[in-house]
């Protein structure tokens, strides 16, 4: 009888798992890079609604160790059987979203995506950029996180080569003024 339990444990694990693993991916890479209230909320939900399915009506610290340990044991199977094979992974993960393309923003993409310009700057912002007209490409990767290349050369990085540049120039001439003075001074 508890083989029977134990077994109708395990499978729901999977069959949730592999469910909350399709519907992720359905939903986009949106809801892992940037989630808002609303996402959150969603997440949140699922967990809940999917608690009873995983463990039935067993509430004992047994179920759930049970439950946790299969879903723990079922994870790192499939995250290892997919690192062994990329086109599997390419399937599950999906592939880049070029988000800015030589500057341009593309709409399309954000739209696909569910990403709006807010979001979008804030991303930017968070990696260190003033503003969109800085970035020369953006990526939303597949595990959902984003990539900034800058233009190059980056306005700050101009400004710190020119800035250093002066410097080496004052530098220079204060040491000939240096010179010339120690050559004019009285007893030199």
């Amino acid at each position: 009888m508890f083989g029977v339990q134990l077994l109708e444990k395990i499978l729901r694990v999977v069959i949730v798992y592999l469910a909350l693993i399709v519907g992720l991916r359905l939903a986009g890479k949106r809801e892992l890079a940037q989630l808002n209230t609303f996402d959150l909320v969603v997440l949140l939900t699922i967990s809940n609604t999917v608690q009873n399915a995983i463990i039935g009506n067993d509430n004992t610290v047994t179920g759930g160790i049970i439950g946790a340990a299969t879903l723990l044991l079922l994870n790192y199977l499939v995250v290892r059987f997919i690192y062994q094979n990329n086109q599997l992974e390419k399937l599950v993960e999906g592939s880049e979203d070029v988000l800015i393309s030589d500057g341009k923003v593309n709409q399309k993409a954000l739209e696909r995506e569910t990403i709006s310009m807010e979001e979008l700057e804030i991303a930017a912002h968070k990696q260190g950029f003033n503003s969109l007209e800085d970035i020369e490409r953006a990526v939303l990767e597949p595990g959902g996180g984003f990539s900034f290349t800058a233009h190059e050369p980056a306005p700050e990085t101009s400004r710190h080569n020119e800035l250093l540049a002066r410097l080496d120039t004052l530098t220079q001439e204060v040491a000939t003024l240096r010179t010339e003075l120690s050559r004019r001074a009285p007893g030199a």
